[in-house]
């Protein structure tokens, strides 16, 4: 039994009559004739009551009618399913980002948009390091990851969604968050105690700051570690030291802290879009599609 032939059946079913349903069909009469014979023969059923003037449904013709139409229903939605998969509609997207990815508007924006264009798709959100976010990749743990400068193996390829300034966290009881309000130099942070991610961390902002650290002349002294920013934000308003952070943190407002931009020129820290070189994922690079267009980068 074939497909054609359960298409065969409902259009004269429906028709109720072998002319119209050969013309429906695009097909000449008398092959529609013996296919539904040969269908009957395998069925083990008489389908069809036939007369000179008419042609009728048989009782078991009744009900192996809906039981066609439910499997040619299945077979159209197999179909769907598979031409959706392909143009990345359906499935699961799995995305690795680090924790200072949603407060910049442009990412949760664009996760919307991509959840409102494709609601079949689940998105699978996973916090994590840099680091961890380029090894997942590595491990196609994830598809995606939303994550700041580290170096990178030869097989993930990066896009900059967006460059923003690093800003210094300070108690709004320091001496220099008074006066500074136009911005401060890193270097009259030289002999202030640091509360920062764990070198262990992962955190591609740790590489930077120390390197922008040497750029003003001193080797900052990490006083106290917190692996959230949450955390080390609220560390700084008890006076327990001051840190630098991506300026899309300013969003968080902690009673105790003010947001100091650093005026050195290389005090800016970018966020990339990661994925691997070989990627197949339609639905991933549906995703990057929609992001780099959102945030205005160049793939």
């Amino acid at each position: 039994m074939e497909l054609r032939h359960l298409r065969y059946f409902i259009a004269v079913a429906e028709e109720l009559h072998f002319g119209r349903a050969a013309q429906v069909l695009g097909i000449s009469q008398p092959p529609l004739s013996q296919q539904i014979q040969a269908l009957e023969q395998e069925v083990g059923a008489r389908l069809f009551e036939r007369t000179n003037r008419r042609v009728e449904l048989s009782e078991a013709g009744r009900l192996f009618l809906e039981e066609a139409r439910l499997v040619l229903a299945q077979v159209d939605k197999a179909a769907d399913v598979a031409r959706r998969a392909q143009l990345g509609e359906l499935g699961e997207l799995k995305i690795g980002f680090t924790s200072s990815a949603p407060f910049n508007s442009t990412i949760p924006q664009a996760i919307f948009a991509f959840r409102q264009r494709f609601p079949a798709v689940h998105l699978k959100l996973k916090e994590m390091s840099s680091t961890q976010v380029a090894e997942a990749l590595v491990d196609q743990a994830i598809q995606v990851g939303i994550m700041r400068p580290l170096p990178l193996p030869d097989s993930l390829s990066v896009v900059e969604l967006l460059r923003e300034p690093l800003v210094a966290v300070l108690s709004s009881k320091h001496p220099l968050a008074s006066g500074s309000e136009e911005g401060l130099h890193l270097a009259e942070l030289a002999h202030e105690p640091f509360v920062f991610f764990p070198r262990s961390y992962g955190s591609g902002l740790y590489a930077q700051l120390l390197s922008l650290s040497r750029d003003a002349g001193f080797t900052p002294h990490f006083a106290q570690e917190a692996a959230e920013a949450m955390t080390i934000i609220g560390l700084v308003a008890a006076g327990l030291g001051v840190s630098v952070l991506p300026a899309s943190y300013q969003r968080m407002r902690i009673d105790g802290v003010v947001y100091r931009r650093l005026l050195d020129p290389a005090a800016m820290s970018a966020v990339w879009l990661v994925q691997r070189k070989d990627q197949a994922s339609p639905m991933a690079k549906a995703f990057v599609e929609l992001l780099t267009r959102k945030t205005g980068a160049t793939p």
